[in-house]
């Protein structure tokens, strides 16, 4: 098959626009970033240089030409989140009150509909699922990765290589983990790594995506491989900010290693291990990726995420997709707040 470059013009063009968009815009704001700032640098350093020759007393910056140069910066933000969040979510919220054609008024039927549907009732369960166990397995997978590596002397080559999952998206490892689960008949070589392990042990291989609820759980599994590199950077950080001393006084006392753990290293990190926890809890409420890709939502395996793509994109329902997607941020919200507090507590002590 010849390609015809004539007839893919069009879209070369439109290609090359959207490059040329990009860089104007992208270039545009760089270029406002470092030419306001490098201005109003100038002129505050012409004026201090002219009341030094005067004698004069030094001029004082005005707190209102400070707001606005603060907001100067924040609007390119604050549009960016109107437009991106802000808007799509109150346009989501009032499509989750009407029908499938987004028409007429359907109150809270589609809310109702997510609790009385078998179907739905059987997503919103494996959604619990997932937020219950991703967020303990991975930190204290990452927990104990951090006590083992730490101050070990391949240290920098272990974590990297423990934390080498976090840079592959969630498809290419969705997609390397169906590899391991790969199944092939009974009479046949098995390519999947689980499988050939079994039949190795004496056993007969299965189809593992597809046995209910069996496969849910090998899905975490992917999650947890992931996120268990991102909680161990972090609490060893938070290992490494422990203070010397203590740790020192702890040994001349004779604290066991097991008594070093439970009682200087648990309470030290404890709000980084808070910040783990709800991290992850996050992401995996909105985790589509790895279940899309594995399974795409079939053999109770849909989420929360997934299932709202469905209802909204493949079947036509707009009011129960939207319905599903606020939900999914209501779920989400309350870990955001106590994220945000916790952070600012942190700051202030």
């Amino acid at each position: 098959m010849e390609f015809d470059f004539a007839a893919e013009q069009p879209k070369f063009l439109m290609l090359l626009y959207g490059l040329i968009a990009f860089v104007a815009v992208v270039g545009g704001l760089l270029l406002l970033l470092d030419v306001v700032p490098t201005w109003f640098a100038r002129r505050r350093e012409a004026q201090l240089v002219a009341a030094a020759a005067g004698g004069g007393p030094v001029p004082r910056r005005r707190k209102p030409r400070e707001g606005v140069f603060a907001f100067f910066f924040l609007l390119p933000t604050l549009l960016f989140l109107a437009i991106g969040l802000v808007v799509p979510a109150i346009r989501t919220t009032l499509l989750s009150f009407m029908d499938a054609r987004s028409t007429d008024w359907v109150g809270l039927d589609n809310y109702g509909w997510m609790f009385a549907e078998d179907s739905i009732f059987r997503v919103l369960i494996n959604t619990l699922i997932w937020v219950l166990l991703v967020p303990l397995v991975a930190s204290a997978f990452g927990l104990i990765y951090a006590v083992l590596v730490d101050k070990a002397r391949f240290e920098s080559a272990a974590k990297s290589l423990i934390f080498l999952p976090m840079a592959i998206s969630f498809v290419g490892a969705a997609i390397i983990w169906k590899f391991i689960y790969a199944y092939r008949g009974d009479e046949q070589d098995q390519i999947g790594l689980l499988n050939q392990i079994v039949v190795s042990l004496g056993g007969e291989p299965k189809q593992w995506l597809l046995e209910s609820p069996l496969n849910t759980f090998l899905l975490i599994v992917i999650m947890v491989w992931i996120q268990a590199g991102f909680a161990m950077v972090v609490l060893s950080a938070a290992i490494k900010a422990i203070p010397a001393d203590i740790i020192e006084a702890a040994r001349l006392d004779g604290t066991t290693a097991w008594q070093m753990f439970w009682r200087i290293t648990m309470p030290s990190i404890r709000p980084a291990l808070i910040v783990v926890v709800v991290t992850i809890s996050i992401a995996t409420l909105k985790v589509f990726d790895i279940v899309r890709t594995a399974t795409n939502g079939n053999y109770d395996t849909n989420v929360i995420a997934t299932e709202m793509y469905n209802q909204a994109f493949r079947y036509g329902e707009n009011g129960q997709g939207s319905a599903l997607a606020v939900f999914l941020f209501v779920l989400v919200l309350p870990l955001v707040i106590y994220q945000i507090r916790n952070l600012r507590k942190q700051r202030e002590g």
